[in-house]
């Protein structure tokens, strides 16, 4: 075997992995530990200052200066009994990845008194590299400003690393003019947007409600294969996933991974990275194989959208940390290995009030089922009116892989309701042709609650092929990519809901204006806005070709690359509902377009390189040699006096490697110039285009010849770990 891979293969046979794991211990009784909760603020800061930051955290209010410094000291007091040496501002920048950086507590005073300090200001603000970071065009080099700043409605943690630990402030990340730099800050104001549209909504039905709560409850998809055979493949170190690599004989046809026995090495790793995560209070609930050998889920309880998001980010951050422990590596690429499932990162998304309800699930009253069908009925709106911006939320190359497979939703957004909704919306639809009159009142008392079961989860069949299905009391966002920030998606979700509930509040005014009843004029308006989007609504199996051809005669856009689909962001119709909630400026939004486009040459660019070099410096050697083994095979029976019938299949194995190897070559070169030309094109936006439809193309031939050469290749000096081993050697 060549020299990396069997010492890989030997170093997994030989090694003891064990690593202890809770040892015993609740989960209540480590959940939160690191993290500055409200017990933890009741026990550290004054009742003035407590009450400040509480306020904060709720309301959004301003913390002064005087208050800010009262709130850092206690916090310092509270970490250092901890163990804690430095803080930092932790950020989420667009590489889709956190972002920290580090500064001690500890300073000298002018007379050389060496002590520990941390005081309003250092909590509140920080002064990153702005122009360090992805921004657009929006900061120069030699502007290199940028501020982070504390977010007080996401609590500090305190995040350990070897033998050190670091209290962790989350903050957003903006440019020295304001604009928004990060995924954070501009979801906050999608939040607030949502927030003020919803409460405005739910006075139609209960004036107590002051305050809507966005929820998320995401659902993470991971590979975890073994750290030194991953380490011996340049694709998967440089790109996350395998540029080339043939499907074993057993993939995932049985269905015997998903939900079976979790293997000893993984369950040891998921234990300790629940329990990292229990402790900066992440609540994960759920654990289990998924349907790809090799694959698996997390998933935790429900929580407030932006806590979810920071704790979603940070569990990544925590895995691929914990992950090295065990001497393992997760993927978290969206398509690591082809021919089984890719990952996803299901969004589970709703609407609660301050009074207790969820304004996504069915109630029990004709009025509260009116709440449900206002609130639901908009959802569905606000998806069929902005479907563009809900695809280009998730598109990345990474995801451009996995969409429209056999296991994720296709690039065509549609929504999913079920049955017996479906039912409900036709009635609203269909049964009064004109107007509602006092006489027709009565559907409004139609005991929706008898049509809608109450426990809808139960009597409403999933739909997983679905981008955006209901599922009793939420909306599950299926599309969004494994290693994707929820910030994205959420931020946008968030946005059109709160435009759509905007213009549904104006249209019901404006009829009560003109003498309507309230109860007649939301019906009216629910009506129209049912008619109007039932195109988005699907309920059939969207991995079929007839419903792409329903879809286009629909007027369904069916993006399937991401340079297309990021076209969305710019639009006057993106612009204009971003603009009304506030949510990006016109250079902000312009600058995340140039940005995503910019990563997406990048990511795409890297994998030209690494797979233009395993192609050349691991498979053709490889293959050279044996072709030469088999050279000397023939040259020997040759000389032996045998005929021709003895060597007959080692001249045609010859010449069937001889096409291979010539084939990589012919297609190796041209993509390289491919890339060259591409690069050479300054506008972004075709050179994405140009990556995606020239360089991109040459990608599957290649891997197509390298596959076939895996599998005649003596496998003794093939050099790359071949999927077998990455997904069935623990």
């Amino acid at each position: 075997m060549s020299s990396l891979r069997y010492l890989a293969l030997q170093e997994l046979a030989s090694e003891d992995k064990k690593i202890a794991h809770y040892g015993g211990k609740k989960i209540t009784a480590m959940f939160g530990s690191n993290v500055f909760t409200g017990r933890a603020m009741r026990e550290c800061l004054s009742d003035e200052a407590y009450k400040s930051l509480m306020n904060s955290a709720k309301s959004g209010s301003k913390i002064d200066r005087k208050m800010a410094d009262q709130i850092a000291a206690g916090m310092k007091a509270w970490a250092e009994e901890r163990g804690v040496t430095h803080f930092t501002h932790w950020f989420q920048p667009l590489t889709g990845t956190t972002a920290e950086k580090h500064d001690s507590f500890f300073t000298i005073k002018s007379d050389g008194t060496a002590i520990e300090l941390f005081d309003g200001d250092a909590l509140i603000q920080q002064e990153p590299d702005a122009s360090s970071f992805p921004n657009g065009g929006i900061r120069a080099t030699f502007e290199a400003r940028g501020y982070t700043a504390w977010d007080p409605s996401s609590p500090a943690f305190i995040m350990e690393a070897g033998h050190g630990k670091t209290l962790c402030i989350p903050t957003i990340f903006i440019a020295y003019n304001g604009e928004s730099l990060d995924y954070k800050a501009p979801l906050l104001k999608s939040i607030g947007a949502l927030e003020k549209a919803a409460v405005d909504v739910c006075h139609y039905f209960d004036k107590n409600v002051t305050k809507v709560t966005t929820t998320l409850g995401w659902e993470q998809e991971y590979f975890v294969v073994d750290e030194t055979l991953a380490n011996a493949r340049p694709d998967l170190v440089m790109c996350g996933r395998t540029l080339v690599g043939h499907s074993p004989a057993k993939g995932q046809q049985l269905e015997d991974h998903y939900f079976g026995s979790i293997p000893d090495r993984v369950y040891e790793f998921m234990q300790d990275f629940e329990q990292e995560s229990y402790k900066l209070g992440i609540p994960l609930r759920t654990r289990h194989n998924e349907v790809a050998p090799g694959q698996f889920e997390c998933a935790p309880i429900f929580e407030e959208v932006n806590i979810a998001v920071d704790h979603n980010s940070l569990l990544m951050d925590v895995m691929n940390k914990v992950a090295k422990r065990h001497k393992l590596k997760v993927l978290l690429h969206e398509k690591p290995f082809a021919g089984v499932n890719g990952s996803g990162k299901h969004n589970n998304w709703s609407l609660a009030t301050d009074t207790g309800v969820n304004l996504l699930a069915p109630g029990k009253t004709p009025r509260t089922n009116l709440m449900f069908l206002t609130f639901f009925v908009n959802a569905i709106k606000a998806v069929h009116d902005h479907a563009d911006l809900m695809r280009a939320a998730i598109a990345s190359a990474n995801n451009d892989h996995r969409l429209g497979a056999n296991e994720a939703p296709p690039a065509i957004i549609s929504v999913y309701i079920g049955k017996y909704l479906t039912e409900v919306l036709d009635e609203i639809e269909t049964r009064v042709k004109d107007k509602f009159s006092e006489q027709d009142e009565v559907i409004l008392k139609l005991d929706i609650h008898k049509q809608i079961p109450e426990l809808l989860m139960d009597n409403t069949d999933r739909n997983r092929t679905s981008p955006f299905a209901f599922t009793g009391n939420k909306f599950e966002f299926r599309a969004v990519g494994s290693s994707a920030n929820c910030g994205s998606p959420m931020t946008v979700l968030n946005t059109i809901m709160a435009e759509s509930l905007k213009s549904f509040k104006a249209d019901v005014d404006a009829l009560i204006e003109k003498g309507e009843k309230k109860e007649i004029a939301i019906m009216h308006v629910l009506r129209d806005y049912i008619s109007k989007s039932k195109k988005i609504r699907f309920e059939g199996d969207n991995y079929s070709e007839e419903w792409a051809e329903e879809a286009k005669k629909r007027g369904l856009n069916n993006f399937k690359t991401t340079p297309e689909a990021l076209d969305a962001f710019v639009t006057d119709a993106a612009k204009k509902v971003f603009f009304n909630n506030g949510i990006y400026s016109e250079r902000e939004l312009e600058a995340r377009h140039e940005i995503l486009l910019e990563e997406y040459v990048k990511k795409v660019q890297i994998e030209a390189r690494i797979l233009g070099y395993i192609a050349t410096n691991h498979i053709l050697p490889a293959a050279v040699n044996y072709q030469n083994v088999l050279v000397e095979n023939v040259k020997g029976l040759k000389d032996l006096g045998l005929g021709e019938s003895s060597y007959k299949a080692q001249l045609n194995l010859l010449k069937v490697i001889s096409e291979h190897i010539q084939q990589i070559n012919d297609n190796v070169e041209p993509m390289i110039e491919a890339r060259k030309k591409a690069n050479n094109v300054e506008d972004m936006h075709k050179r994405a285009s140009m990556y995606c439809n020239e360089v991109r193309t040459y990608f599957d031939k290649i891997r197509y010849h390298a596959d076939k050469l895996e599998l005649l290749v003596d496998d003794k000096t093939w050099p790359l770990p071949k999927y077998r081993e990455l997904l069935y050697l623990r």
